[in-house]
């Protein structure tokens, strides 16, 4: 039996007869990799939309100017709007975004290397968590990508 997350996350979408789709910025794409290396990934999968630099945020996703300058792109009020945003542009039942810093470098002191915020949106619920991960660049991305997916799983059983 396959216990990839992508496969779970798939399974419980399937399941439930829900539609995701994803919001990347650090992850770059990652998490649609990973969802479509799944066979028949079309039946719960509509898109995504990588965006990595604010234009793309903001032009695509519908994230606020003032969100950015204010919070800056890793926090939980722009992943919340790019998981808001991607919902709507794609009319999915469910937004799942990624917005971090994975190094090497692009870190501060209030905002360090590694630091990755991740956002769900429904039309009943939006939720953000953050995440402090140690490591090298891939590893950052893989560790949000997983962590990304759990939550996403978590989030379907509870309340799919």
């Amino acid at each position: 039996m396959d216990t990839r997350i992508e496969v779970l996350v798939g399974e419980l979408l399937r399941q439930h007869s829900l539609h995701l789709a994803v919001a990347e910025s650090c992850t770059g794409g990652l998490i649609a990799h990973c969802l479509t290396n799944i066979p028949g990934s079309s039946d719960y999968f509509l898109g995504g939309v990588i965006a990595y630099a604010y234009e793309a945020k903001v032009r695509l996703l519908g994230v606020a100017w003032e969100t950015l300058e204010q919070f800056g792109a890793v926090s939980r009020e722009t992943v919340l709007e790019m998981a808001i945003g991607v919902r709507r542009a794609l009319a999915a039942d469910i937004g799942l975004s990624v917005s971090g810093i994975a190094g090497p470098g692009g870190g501060t002191p209030t905002k360090p290397v590694g630091l990755v915020w991740i956002g769900l949106s429904t039309a009943e619920v939006d939720l953000a968590w953050s995440y402090q991960w140690s490591g090298d660049r891939l590893q950052v991305k893989e560790q949000s990508v997983e962590q990304a997916l759990r939550l996403l799983a978590d989030f379907l059983n509870s309340n799919g």
